[in-house]
């Protein structure tokens, strides 16, 4: 292992998440203060409907055309400049519409940035989680720096913060080690770059149920991050993005023991334990909601490395295993595009119809509505989780198992 080349890719993916963190705990809370409360629903769905849009953005254009740093170069100066901006339009159309064009510029930088690491590195398996945990890193101490530093949690400072953060990353790129375009020269069309093509060649039943499962487990993802933020607030926690890092620092926990898991519990069971940990997160919160019970709050939060690692990072796993290396990168995007994609954009905009059916507003005012509208998520992540475990029947070989995050 490179060490000085790993340091390298690892303050990218530090600064990436920073990034990102900086705004996914702190934005529902600031635009409740600046009485744009009804629009957090359509805000929280510009980053999935980016997911969806980036593949056909890297298939089409990074992956033909020019090198990777110079892509995310641009991409990260063009975020950067519209958060930066954000602020001083709090209140108007173009608050959201800054943030629309953050996200486009955002979002396709995930994939880009890992097709990188991926470029330089030579065993995949043990240099890239190396490389990828310190994403969580940033993420979790960005949470701290806005709650214990600056205790900043409401204010427009999360969006300087992450703006600026961006606009350095953006000129750092232009250092990282230069990156050809993979397909310059090849044809391709929209079905391959979604995956469509390889789903048609694979004709797996277990594989299409894990598909359609894991596009209703993000439903809960699209739920919780532009709506727990404001749960906390009203619950009386006050370092609210502080708060929330908890639940990446089990991610880093459950990340790394995913190996010991997978060998003893097998795939179904895991997977299943995934998308159940929503059912309970969600009850924990609707329980907590009239009493105020701190734990339940706090337990909710920290069970997140099972919400994530035991569904999503299993789920790269069992994808992994069960395609042919041909379509496996297809296939590995089709499942970007169905959860970070479709099923946070379900997510955004049904929390934002039960968030109307429980208050008969654009916010919810009471502890008997917080606890409706928690009953109402942890009641469909029961249904989504028997729906897998009673369709789910397929194993894979558990041996040399290794998170591909």
């Amino acid at each position: 292992m490179n060490v000085f080349r790993t340091l390298r890719l690892a303050l990218m993916m530090f600064v990436q998440f920073f990034i990102w963190g900086s705004w996914a705990t702190t934005l529902s809370n600031y635009m409740t203060t600046q009485d744009m409360g009804g629009a957090i629903p359509l805000a929280f769905s510009f980053g999935p409907l980016a997911c969806i849009l980036a593949p056909f953005f890297v298939g089409m254009v990074a992956d033909r055309f020019f090198n990777t740093e110079k892509v995310l170069a641009a991409l990260f100066l063009l975020a950067g400049v519209a958060m930066v901006a954000m602020p001083t339009f709090a209140g108007t159309p173009l608050f959201l519409t800054l943030l629309a064009v953050h996200t486009l510029c955002y979002f396709p930088t995930l994939a880009l940035t890992s097709s990188l690491a991926f470029h330089h590195i030579e065993n995949q398996e043990k240099e890239f989680p190396v490389i990828r945990v310190f994403g969580t890193i940033g993420w979790i101490v960005t949470g701290l720096v806005i709650s214990w530093v600056l205790s900043a949690d409401s204010s427009a400072t999360p969006m300087y913060l992450g703006g600026i953060a961006s606009l350095f990353l953006g000129f750092y790129c232009f250092t990282l080690p230069k990156t050809p375009p993979p397909s310059r020269g090849e044809r391709t069309s929209w079905r391959q770059i979604s995956g469509l093509d390889a789903l048609k060649q694979v004709r797996s039943k277990p594989l299409i149920v894990f598909l359609v499962s894991a596009t209703l487990a993000y439903i809960g993802f699209g739920t919780y991050f532009p709506y727990a933020p404001v749960y906390l607030a009203d619950a009386g926690i006050e370092r609210v993005a502080g708060t929330m890092t908890y639940g990446q620092m089990s991610e880093i926990f459950f990340m790394l023991a995913i190996p010991f898991f997978f060998r003893r519990l097998g795939v179904k069971w895991m997977l299943f334990i995934g998308i159940a940990a929503w059912f309970v997160r969600f009850g924990l919160f609707a329980g907590a909601a009239v009493d105020g019970v701190y734990w339940m709050i706090l337990f909710g939060i920290l069970i997140h490395g099972l919400c994530y690692d035991f569904f999503f990072v299993t789920g790269q796993i069992y994808v992994d295993k069960k395609t042919p290396p041909a379509i496996r990168g297809q296939i590995q995007g089709l499942l970007v595009l169905l959860t970070f994609g479709l099923g946070m954009f379900l997510g955004a905009q049904i929390s934002g119809f039960v968030v109307q059916a429980v208050s008969a507003s654009d916010v919810i005012a009471s502890a008997e509505q917080w606890r409706s509208f928690w009953g109402i998520f942890s009641a469909a992540m029961l249904v989504f989780s028997a729906f897998f475990f009673l369709l789910f029947h397929d194993k894979v070989d558990t041996e040399d198992t290794a998170p591909a995050v």
